[in-house]
């Protein structure tokens, strides 16, 4: 081979790694607010959406957010007259969905049970009976806090798929969605919290869970209470009772092919206490879920489904 070749040769082989190196993908990360909690968001892509998915998020705020006195789920528990989008009718079929196989336990007309026991826009107070049985008999205000957050990670989720990106984790208030692997090429890992009173805690993991391309999401009873009269009043409250839950589950946390129906059945678990969410569980093999309970004693127990042993990292 000539020395002009060679040189040639030579040339033709750093240009083409010059432009794979311009053309290699990078991770990207972005955080911000969204329904009254932060989300963080990591990806593989070759530039940042932040625009876009801050768009896509603030579509489903429009929709249900309680902090948004413009949004559709305001406006309707307003009175007035709104034309319901395929975003919303989606959101509320899943809500109905999970209510008839829970026995009513997912319900999103409780917000006026919720505010009644002081843990929605007011703070620390008790109802009578005859209040509960009231607001048991007329509930007309529509609350989507316990599905939205997961149904916004599975919008930006949609929106990653629709650009082909295959490795993202997206994370709204504790609700995850994940695909493919993270920044280092290995599979995404995801802790579940040691259950603790103390609001300043440092996050103690209970367990960690390999993701495998699922959803996630969790509901507790751990941080949210006030004791009133000797007795402990946590905010998940009974929609079939109208008063807060008494049992020993602290927190639940579900597997689920998206974020949305992730969210519902957590929330759900944590009215049925143990026994009838496993009976629930025994119905839906898609699932998978890691119960903490408390004990009599200052100590924790954990029950998780047979579905949830092959996503738990043993270390």
């Amino acid at each position: 081979m000539t020395r002009p070749a060679l040189f040639t040769l030579h040339l033709s082989l750093f240009t083409l790694l010059f432009l794979s190196s311009c053309t290699q993908t990078a991770w990207q990360h972005d955080d911000g607010l969204v329904f009254g909690t932060v989300y963080s968001i990591s990806y593989e892509y070759d530039h940042s959406l932040r625009a876009e998915i801050e768009e896509a998020l603030q579509t489903v705020d429009s929709e249900f957010s309680m902090f948004n006195d413009s949004s559709t789920v305001a406006r309707v528990n307003r009175g007035e007259q709104v034309e319901r989008s395929p975003m919303f009718e989606e959101v509320w079929e899943l809500a109905q969905r999970v209510n008839r196989e829970t026995w009513g336990a997912f319900d999103i007309t409780v917000a006026p049970l919720v505010n009644a026991w002081g843990f929605g826009f007011k703070h620390e107070q008790m109802p009578t009976a005859e209040q509960v049985d009231s607001l048991l008999k007329i509930r007309s205000q529509l609350d989507f806090s316990a599905i939205a957050k997961g149904y916004g990670s599975d919008v930006v989720g949609r929106l990653f798929k629709a650009k082909g990106i295959k490795n993202y984790m997206v994370e709204i208030g504790g609700e995850v969605v994940t695909s493919g692997h993270n920044a280092r090429g290995e599979e995404w890992r995801i802790g579940v919290i040691k259950p603790t009173e103390t609001p300043d805690a440092s996050g103690e993991l209970q367990a960690i869970l390999r993701m495998a391309g699922r959803a996630m999401a969790t509901s507790g009873n751990y941080r949210n209470f006030y004791y009133k009269g000797g007795r402990r009043y946590a905010h998940t409250i009974d929609p079939r009772t109208g008063y807060p839950v008494q049992h020993n589950i602290l927190s639940a946390t579900v597997l689920a092919d998206n974020c949305a129906t992730a969210d519902a059945f957590a929330t759900a678990f944590m009215v049925l206490g143990l026994d009838s969410a496993r009976l629930v569980l025994e119905r839906h093999p898609e699932l998978a879920a890691y119960f903490i309970c408390s004990t009599d004693g200052d100590s924790l127990k954990v029950w998780q489904s047979a579905q949830l042993s092959k996503y738990l990292v043993n270390e």
